[in-house]
């Protein structure tokens, strides 16, 4: 059963890093390095700033607390955990990929942090912010799955690396956004109106 998994895993990313052409290439490139992120990720404070108001000073911690959280869970438990290879560190496998620009990240990859901690952030403000802001999560879940995908097209991690991680940052995305709730709910409640308090 797992190596008919392993096989499968093995075909679809090679599907996905096979067909390379020079526009994905760059495009692919850009999604995956964390320093393109930073203009995207201060317009990102700056909606939510002015859109959350004084809640924002609850929002935007906790963001910084489930990326920190995603992260070890990825590369601080898993990876060392798990020890698997990334796909451009096995041996017989690499030599079958398109490594753009020599890279090859790190020697494991089970599970991928860029992916853990998109769809962390993505999920999070899908949980938070979809009455405030309900067109977020049709910019940050494309945003997410195409950072995800960006990593296999770079043939850094099988499917499996992404797809996992997808599914554990639900939970935390669920549990930190319950936090957020209890926070606002105790520091910043809603006051009855005028009318609700004369009646």
């Amino acid at each position: 059963m797992l190596e008919q998994l392993q096989l499968l895993d093995t075909r679809l990313l090679l599907l996905a890093n096979g067909h390379h052409t020079p526009f994905w290439d760059a495009v692919m490139w850009w999604a995956s390095q964390r320093v393109t992120w930073v203009p995207s990720y201060a317009a990102l404070l700056v909606v939510l700033g002015r859109s959350f108001g004084r809640r924002a000073w609850v929002l935007v911690p906790l963001i910084a607390v489930l990326i920190l959280a995603s992260d070890q869970l990825a590369s601080g438990l898993l990876k060392p955990w798990v020890l698997r290879l990334r796909p451009s560190h096995e041996p017989g496998l690499a030599s079958q990929l398109h490594l753009l620009h020599g890279y090859r990240g790190g020697l494991y990859g089970f599970v991928s942090s860029h992916a853990a901690n998109a769809f962390a952030l993505a999920f999070y403000l899908l949980f938070t912010a979809r009455h405030r802001l309900p067109w977020l999560a049709w910019v940050l879940l494309p945003w997410a799955t195409l950072v995800a995908y960006s990593r296999l097209y770079l043939g850094v991690h099988y499917p499996s690396d992404v797809l996992v991680p997808l599914l554990l940052s639900l939970p935390l995305a669920y549990g930190t956004s319950r936090l957020y709730a209890g926070a606002v709910a105790r520091w910043f409640p809603i006051l009855p109106t005028r009318s609700a308090v004369e009646t």
